[in-house]
């Protein structure tokens, strides 16, 4: 790898030793480790220094989606350009998502949506970030047209990954790194949140997000609720889940200094939308809002139509569990205790659990999930490019 010299790399431990596997000749170097702890913003620093050293270099660096890129990669993208006086706003195509440097070397930025993108022409180094959340199809489709190495990076949340695989390679090299190997990048109040994570009921965020360790293997989906009732004080909404054969399960979740009570208040099979619908204008909730399936949009347009504030809830399952174990969670009702006490992890079939619920007495705890995760996201960013 040739001296860049014409810029000061002011970077973490994991810049370096990302970059010793490369010159190694490591064909895959994976990233794993916790939050901030600087894998990706590691891995574009050294794909700009290569770029800007080495004329015309071809690199791809991607992710699942671009709206993922333009909030991910792409930032840290142009600040670290900036931050070493090689922007040119003139060299970035805005339409393509690429910047070609003076040295005829481009970086090009992809969002895998469309899987045709990974059929695309070739390339020298390829960076994926998250790469867990890529298809195994797609990475192959991308690995055969990079002649040089590959850059991955995750944390490592899932139980079973097929990066995991590839990490383990003897062949390849797995960096591991958590918040601790770039404190001097970090605010104290950034350190203060990833730490908070030892507090919670549930270890999972910290052994994953804090630690980086792999996703623990507990087949009990949720197992750090305690009994308890809100004290009518705080935020409230509301989760449904729509069912005839199968129950109507709806929950009150109350939001209040830091703490999450989630109360049973319908669990009844046979009901037709009518009736759901009635009932939840007899609760008299005012403008509370109802997060519900989003898979039934009819259902709740007719229920918006009873002066209902219901609203189509964001149905990913995996962040939505993950959102659960963050919650100091407190429980109420005899329904929606059994089923968190046998809500668990599908098996594969050597035993291990998978990322992926058993879809049996579930319908309070998809209820409560649509209620609190999407209750909690954050305001959304629109770009404009």
């Amino acid at each position: 790898m040739e001296q860049a010299t014409r810029f000061r790399i002011k970077a973490s431990p994991v810049f370096y030793a990302t970059k010793k596997a490369l010159e190694a000749g490591y064909p895959i170097i994976i990233n794993e480790g916790g939050s901030r702890s600087s894998k990706t913003y590691s891995a574009i620093q050294l794909l700009i220094y290569i770029a800007d050293s080495k004329p015309k270099t071809r690199i791809t660096i991607c992710s699942h989606s671009l709206p993922h890129v333009k909030k991910g990669v792409y930032r840290d993208f142009t600040e670290i350009m900036k931050a070493w006086g090689l922007w040119d706003e003139q060299r970035f195509s805005y339409t393509d998502f690429v910047y070609t440097f003076p040295n005829g070397s481009y970086i090009e930025l992809i969002g895998l949506e469309d899987p045709s993108k990974a059929h695309g022409p070739g390339r020298d180094y390829l960076f994926i970030n998250e790469a867990n959340l890529v298809s195994k199809a797609l990475f192959d489709q991308l690995a055969m047209r990079t002649t040089g190495q590959i850059l991955l990076d995750l944390n490592p949340s899932e139980f079973t990954c097929w990066v995991y695989k590839v990490a383990d390679d003897p062949k390849n090299k797995c960096i591991h790194s958590t918040y601790r190997n770039n404190l001097s990048n970090l605010s104290p109040n950034q350190v203060a949140i990833i730490e908070g994570y030892k507090e919670l009921p549930d270890p999972f965020m910290w052994n994953v997000y804090g630690l980086g360790k792999r996703g623990a293997s507990k087949e009990i989906i949720y197992s750090h609720w305690k009994r308890g009732i809100g004290p009518g004080k705080g935020d409230i909404a509301y989760g449904l889940d729509f069912g005839y054969v199968n129950p109507t399960a709806l929950v009150k979740v109350e939001f209040f200094e830091g703490k999450t009570y989630v109360e049973e208040i319908l669990y009844r099979s046979g009901m037709t939308l009518t009736e759901c619908a009635e009932y939840l204008k007899n609760l008299n909730i005012g403008y509370a809002p109802v997060y519900a399936d989003a898979a039934e949009p009819k259902s709740i347009e007719e229920i918006f139509r009873y002066g209902i504030n219901i609203l189509p809830a964001v149905k990913d399952v995996w962040s939505g569990i993950l959102t659960m174990k963050s919650q100091d969670l407190y429980i109420h009702g005899a329904n929606l205790e059994s089923e968190f006490q046998s809500y668990r992890w599908k098996l594969d079939k050597e035993g291990n659990p998978i990322e992926e619920p058993v879809k049996v007495a579930d319908h309070l705890c998809d209820a409560t999930r649509y209620c609190v995760h999407t209750h909690l996201q954050p305001k959304v960013e629109i770009f404009a490019f």
